[in-house]
């Protein structure tokens, strides 16, 4: 079964703004937030919900998850096209922010993450490897 071409980014955060990111499997050195596609049926609150639980153990359900009313339209890099139909080349991506009341240990998924950091906002828009999550973690102080 493919992939939807349509997913979320989810910036998790503390309110003194420390942000949580995790060291992709698949790709040693690429960091980024929590991301996902959409599963057949799922709702996108319930997409970003399903993906922060996956990724980091953690139940969004316990914090104040929020859309952030932001779509980031892109290429799907030439790699990872074979998870989608065949001729999709872009996907729609929705931002929403989980904030949390302090940086706390997360259980990551071992199948598709190698490690996570807790750093400062504008450390952790610098080690991103996608120019979408540096700007949704850039925007986290008027947030």
């Amino acid at each position: 079964m493919y992939k939807i071409p349509v997913s979320v980014l989810v910036v998790i955060h503390t309110a003194d703004l420390e942000v949580l990111l995790l060291e992709r499997a698949d790709h040693p050195g690429y960091w980024q937030s929590v991301t996902g596609s959409q599963d057949p049926g799922e709702t996108l609150f319930d997409t970003a919900m399903r993906e922060i639980a996956e990724e980091t153990g953690l139940n969004a359900a316990d914090y104040q998850l929020t859309g952030w009313h932001v779509e980031n339209r892109y290429e799907i890099y030439e790699e990872w096209r074979w998870r989608y139909g065949p001729d999709v080349r872009f996907n729609t991506e929705h931002v929403f922010g989980l904030r949390l009341p302090s940086a706390m240990p997360v259980t990551i998924s071992t199948r598709e993450h190698l490690n996570y950091i807790w750093l400062p906002w504008q450390q952790a828009a610098r080690k991103v490897f996608s120019s979408s999550n540096a700007e949704a973690i850039m925007s986290l102080p008027t947030r």
